[in-house]
């Protein structure tokens, strides 16, 4: 299996240089100036919206989807890609619902709006757990992966990408909130350019190798010699797959049929898309009309994920069961003192990229830097922003500088990704990472999801009856997952939120009703949208429709 060659080193090095020029750029048009910390940790104003867009995409889109989704689209199909398509509807239910009432009351962070709709209590409690799920879970996984899908390119060892990495997406990020998101707008643009490139040379080497024709033959080949590949909602005993120790699992555990429609999969995204510094950042610096087209953009750009990212990990699939990669699909784990060979299905897009040929393997290669890096500054850069706001200006230094905020924030990125850095070696007991990281932020997001939900469409809801289900959220996740270990996990998070929602209720209307001053305003007229955006809204939600119908 060739690795990289003069010509693709060429190509990932114009990649790197015109994003670090680029981002360069940007951050010395600004130096002369006493950088501020909402220009520092929002880019307040200056984003597009297709800037905002594009940086959501770039950031959400990492090593955990081209590597990570790839291998469950190696292991269990299409059905993965609800994780995408939802994500989308999500997007237009965030920007109509969720937006304006973020931007009208001048919301910066998302313990921020906790702080001011309950408690500060619930705000610190709740930015604690962020900060631990994006440093120990997000961020390290991001790295991990990222790093495992570069070793196996480049061959050049793990951690010596797990630093390089680092570095990259630490020069990007210690530039402030501005330099990530128009070098977002490089990264996604490089990361679509070369995921479908990969995509359409996965599907020509089926072509060359097995099936014959041309890609669109071998897209039927696929189709046809992996139906079981092409099925969004799974029924129990549908799909086996690798379980990463020797033997199986039913995928219906990690995909319950038609709970990624109206179940748990609501809750994991409107958690990640709506009550998630990391992503809801971005656009908390724009307009309202801005902001919302932005996320639109988003939403129809989500869209082509799957084909990027899920569709090559099934061509990796066929080809697998043909017998090519036999070998390289294959990893050492060592299982109760015994070590035995296992197929990896996170193997599955590195070792596909190692079959492209030399020149569009390192557009490749440059793709998926593209989507690591981008994804590792936006999670360093929403760590930062939490720790130095939330934290430090609230506890250790109430009237710090601005500059002194925005020192202690570029600190922050540091220590994280040092922390990272120690971490990621730690997640190669664990196949499938993408659904290791769905896995883990469930534990949190039933609790966020409800804390937020009636924060702002009930107001009756106190702070007792937030802080009693923000400190019961680990606790019912954990206990779930002891008791009901073969309950699908998007259905534990269901209960375990309609749990919450009932904490939630039964504490609140048993307390006296004391209306909060001074805290979140919300009215109907702030909800109106605009006609653009309704119709836009309409042709996404008629495509998924189609997708779902057509591949049901």
């Amino acid at each position: 299996m060739q690795k990289l060659q003069l010509i693709d080193y060429v190509v990932f090095l114009v990649y790197f240089v015109i994003v670090s020029s680029y981002g360069y750029w940007i951050y010395a048009r600004k130096k002369q100036i006493d950088i501020d910390s909402k220009d520092f940790f929002l880019a307040e104003g200056s984003l597009t919206w297709w800037a905002i867009g594009a940086s959501l995409i770039a950031s959400n889109i990492s090593a955990e989807q081209f590597v990570g989704m790839s291998g469950s689209g190696f292991a269990m199909g299409l059905a993965i890609a609800s994780y995408e398509w939802m994500a989308a509807v999500t997007l237009i239910v965030v920007a109509a619902f969720f937006l304006p009432i973020y931007l009208k009351n001048k919301i910066y962070t998302m313990p921020q709006f906790l702080s001011q709709r309950y408690s500060p209590l619930v705000a610190t409690i709740m930015a604690v757990f962020w900060l631990l799920m994006y440093i120990f879970v997000n961020l390290t996984s991001i790295l991990y992966l990222g790093a495992l899908a570069v070793d196996t390119i480049t061959g050049i060892g793990f951690t010596t990408c797990v630093v390089g990495l680092s570095i990259f997406a630490v020069f990007i990020t210690l530039g402030g909130m501005k330099v990530i998101g128009y070098t977002d707008v490089i990264q996604v643009i490089v990361l679509v350019l070369g995921g479908l490139a990969t995509t359409y040379l996965a599907l020509e080497l089926v072509a060359q190798k097995i099936s014959g024709g041309d890609v669109w033959t071998a897209l039927g080949y696929v189709k046809d010699n992996a139906s079981d590949h092409f099925q969004m909602i799974l029924q129990k005993g549908d799909m086996m797959m690798p379980d990463g120790k020797g033997g199986t699992e039913d995928a219906y555990q990690k995909l319950p049929g038609i709970a990624v429609l109206v179940g748990g999969l609501w809750i994991a995204n409107i958690g990640y898309w709506g009550c998630n510094q990391y992503i809801t950042q971005r656009a908390l610096g724009a307009d309202l009309p801005t902001a919302r087209k932005g996320l639109l953009f988003a939403a129809f750009l989500k869209l082509l994920m799957p084909v990027i990212v899920v569709l090559p990990g099934i061509a990796a699939y066929v080809l697998y069961k043909n017998g090519f990669f036999q070998t390289e699909m294959l990893e050492s784990v060592t299982i109760d003192g015994v070590t035995k060979e296992v197929v990896k299905s996170d193997k599955a897009y590195p070792v596909l990229l190692n079959l492209l040929p030399t020149g569009l393997k390192g557009l490749s290669f440059a793709a998926l830097t593209a989507a690591i890096v981008a994804s590792l500054a936006g999670k360093a850069n929403s760590i930062s922003t939490i720790f130095t706001l939330d934290i430090y200006q609230k506890f250790f230094k109430k009237g710090a500088s601005e500059r002194n905020l925005v020192n202690v924030g570029k600190g922050a990125i540091l220590v994280s990704m040092l922390i990272a850095i120690f971490m990621a070696p730690q997640l190669s007991r664990f196949d499938q990472a993408f659904q290791f990281i769905q896995e883990f932020s469930g534990l949190i997001s039933p609790g966020v999801v409800a804390i937020f939900l009636m924060g702002m469409f009930w107001k009756r809801a106190n702070g007792m009856a937030a802080l009693l289900a923000a400190i019961a959220t680990l606790p019912l996740g954990i206990a779930f997952n002891e008791y009901f270990p073969e309950m699908p996990f998007l259905n534990r998070m269901s209960f375990v939120f309609l749990t919450l929602i009932a904490i939630i209720v039964i504490v609140s209307l048993i307390s006296p009703y004391k209306p909060k001053k001074d805290g979140i305003e919300v009215t109907a007229d702030m909800f109106k949208i605009e006609k653009s955006f309704a119709i836009g809204a309409i042709i996404l939600l008629g495509i998924i429709s189609a997708l779902y119908i057509a591949f049901w």
